[in-house]
């Protein structure tokens, strides 16, 4: 599995850190590795130049060894290598062992090898089949044949091998520590940071779309000279802008539900007028034009409509400007039973359906209005539906929830209209025929009460299947 780069700023600030400590590293250790070699390297031709070929030389005259060719006289290095080469062929080739020389047998690569060497007096590096690594230099004899002087390469390998692993040790150490306490710090630096992003995680969380907010105070972090205190000012200038636009449109609000609520209480007494001059001219025993009783039937059922929905936007504007609830002990599974039967007796035409536990139900909430929330489902079921459709009522109690379902049979609410299902003013006339005068404002204040009660309502529909689910607090 491919593993992927740190994702946050303070593992990859961390990351990049170390990295650079380890390229850093890097480069330190190649360098004093290759100029410790080289120096090393250095020694050794300088060992080889003042040798001059000497040994290399003797073994000339290996049969008759005089004061200038005897071993215990060449002061000669333990290891060192001669060869002597005439016509470019190797005719001797000899190690020094414990202070005598000790004759080789020479692989046909090695005197290849041999033979390559330049007689230049510079150090080569050759690699002999029985001795390893060694560093040559060849010099032209007075019987003009070539002296070949070498000395072994191990001891430069082995001190530049140590080096290397004590670097090794050393740099690793090194990227430990920085990599731990780098991180400390950047964690300590970003911290600014960090309260930056919970404040605007802080934001994101309120509920901005409606009521009161409560924005949290400025940031502390606000020094221009510092990129996260630039971020903080700038923050903090917004959360002012967003504050100013709540409270404006909080007090928008505020006065938009004191005119519905008092326009709606002002309306009623002259729609009670109305409705009750309707009346009174509809019971008049003296004989009265058809076309006259028909204005005045239209007058008194429009004015019933009208009665309902001022009625509706009162208890809507009331709810929005949070009035109290009664709060009491409310037999639920009773509640359901009465809005059932009013639903029965609106609805003989549909299938009413009852699935209720054996133990009544109680919630605390008003009672009242729980009745009426739920009386509105049951109608909406009733009216949006055509004759015959099935409707089932199900109340189930969990331990932390109830949760009243209507469910219908009926041709389902489109789906572009789900999202605003429970607006004011919302109705599903493309889906649903409208038999009855709607106000379209039942299901918003369905959900009103329900939230009011601190619960929630839902809806899914498709073709066939449409279930409301009113959940309130167990």
């Amino acid at each position: 599995m491919k593993r992927l780069p740190p994702r946050t700023l303070r593992g990859q600030l961390t990351a990049g850190l170390v990295a650079l400590l380890a390229v850093a590293c890097l480069a330190v250790g190649i360098t004093t590795a290759l100029a410790l070699r080289g120096f090393l390297m250095g020694r050794l031709d300088e060992q080889l130049t003042t040798s001059g070929g000497r040994f290399a030389a003797s073994l000339e005259h290996e049969a008759q060894p005089d004061a200038d060719n005897r071993p215990d006289t060449r002061g000669q290095a333990k290891s060192t290598f001669g060869a002597r080469l005439l016509d470019g062929t190797v005719t001797q080739a000899a190690v020094v062992d414990d202070a005598t020389d000790r004759p080789l047998r020479l692989t046909p690569k090695d005197r290849h090898a041999l033979a390559g060497v330049p007689a230049d007096g510079r150090g080569h590096s050759i690699r002999l089949s029985t001795l390893g690594a060694y560093r040559v230099t060849a010099v032209r004899g007075d019987d003009q044949d070539i002296l070949i002087t070498g000395l072994p390469l191990h001891s430069v390998e082995d001190t530049v091998h140590r080096l290397e692993a004590l670097e090794s040790v050393l740099f690793g150490t090194a990227l430990v520590i920085t990599g731990i306490s780098g991180a400390v710090w950047v964690r300590i630096s970003l911290r600014p940071l960090q309260r930056v992003t919970a404040r605007a995680a802080e934001v994101a969380s309120l509920p901005l779309a409606s009521g009161e907010i409560a924005m949290p105070g400025p940031l502390p972090d606000t020094d221009s000279r510092t990129e996260i205190g630039q971020v903080g000012s700038a923050l903090n200038h917004m959360l002012g802008h967003v504050g100013d636009a709540l409270t404006r449109r909080q007090a928008s609000e505020k006065r938009l539900r004191q005119f519905a609520a008092d326009a709606s209480h002002e309306l009623r007494t002259p729609v009670a007028n109305i409705r009750g001059h309707a009346e009174l001219a509809l019971r008049h025993h003296g004989p009265v034009p058809g076309e006259v009783r028909h204005a005045l039937e239209r007058i008194n059922g429009e004015s019933q409509r009208m009665t309902r929905i001022v009625d509706d936007l009162l208890l809507l504007a009331r709810l929005d400007a949070g009035r109290s609830l009664q709060h009491e002990a409310v037999d639920l599974t009773l509640l359901i039973l009465n809005a059932t039967d009013d639903a029965r007796a609106a609805g003989p035409d549909h299938r009413w359906l009852l699935e209720l536990p054996e133990e009544p139900i109680t919630v605390t909430g008003d009672a009242h209005r729980l009745q009426q929330a739920i009386g509105n489902v049951l109608a909406n079921a009733r009216t949006h539906t055509p004759p015959g459709t099935e409707v089932t009522i199900r109340l189930t109690d969990h331990q932390t929830s109830v949760i009243v379902s209507v469910s219908d049979n009926g041709q389902g609410i489109p789906q572009a209209l789900q999202p605003d299902i429970f607006g004011r003013f919302v109705r599903a006339d493309h889906a649903r025929s409208r038999s009855t005068g709607s106000t379209g404002l039942g299901l918003a204040i369905v959900h009103a009460v329900i939230t009011a009660h601190g619960g929630t309502v839902t809806v899914t529909s498709s073709p066939g299947h449409t279930t409301f689910r009113l959940t309130l607090p167990a």
